[in-house]
């Protein structure tokens, strides 16, 4: 089944190797998986690129770590994306 895609921004209380580790991470308790961030050093701003069931599931993953998005919005790729799995 392939999920819909969601684009977050929001202020990043933690650190870049938290980032990184997320970007790992498998499918979460709401269902959302991290398909890449974008991060602004300067700003400390996050752009989150996330594989989700709907909006309201994004929103459950960040509340579950204190973050609210600033917006969330639904988005489609132009490119296709792989699936996911051990990289090659």
């Amino acid at each position: 089944m392939v999920l819909p895609i969601f684009l977050d921004v929001h202020k990043v209380p933690f650190s870049e190797d938290n980032l990184n580790e997320l970007c790992k991470s498998p499918r979460d308790e709401f269902g959302v998986r991290h398909i890449n961030l974008f991060y602004n050093r300067e700003s400390r701003v996050c752009f989150c690129l996330l594989e989700a069931p709907n909006k309201e599931m994004v929103e459950e993953h960040h509340t579950k770590v204190d973050i609210k998005c600033e917006w969330i919005t639904e988005v489609v790729m132009a490119a296709p994306m792989p699936p996911p799995g051990p990289p090659s």
